[in-house]
């Protein structure tokens, strides 16, 4: 597999990945990681909005070598952070960015006062639904017809921070 440049993607140990705040200058690439993983991507004006004007969001760019690799996000309200979204670059998946994002905005949630993390995930994404497991995310209900794209029900997800 191969870059834009070219050149071969590293191996998972050979990574040097930079998980930062993201910014506005980095909303072309970040639109290019949300085009490519879903089907109803959010717009350059939602990106900006969140990262300019919404003070209780919180959102992070992973990256090697100033390419946007993946983000993440989350809103914090009170003492709950609700993680709005989370993606990795078709190209870089498999490598545990994903995992490593999940873990750094839950620490980052633990960091700001939070005392749990809610999500939604599709029914039908299994992978992201064994990540969350993986670290400590229950089933906590259903959303019927959440996705507007086709109507798909999404899992409620919780993890109780300590």
């Amino acid at each position: 597999m191969k870059t834009k440049s070219n050149e071969p993607i590293p191996d998972e140990e050979d990574l040097s990945i930079k998980i930062r705040p993201m910014t506005v200058k980095d909303l072309e690439g970040v639109l290019t990681v949300e085009r490519l993983s879903y089907s109803s991507p959010w717009r350059f004006e939602d990106f900006y909005r969140e990262v300019v004007f919404n003070q209780l969001a919180f959102y992070y760019v992973a990256e090697i070598e100033h390419f946007i690799t993946g983000f993440v996000g989350m809103w914090l309200i009170v003492d709950e952070a609700h993680i709005t979204n989370i993606a990795v670059h078709p190209e870089f998946r498999r490598k545990k960015i994903g995992e490593r994002l999940l873990l750094y905005i839950i620490e980052e949630a633990r960091r700001r006062g939070a005392r749990r993390v809610v999500l939604e995930v599709r029914v039908s994404n299994y992978k992201a639904q064994n990540l969350y497991l993986k670290h400590d995310f229950r089933y906590a209900g259903i959303r019927k017809n959440y996705y507007r794209d086709n109507n798909e029900d999404a899992f409620l997800m919780v993890k109780e921070l300590k």
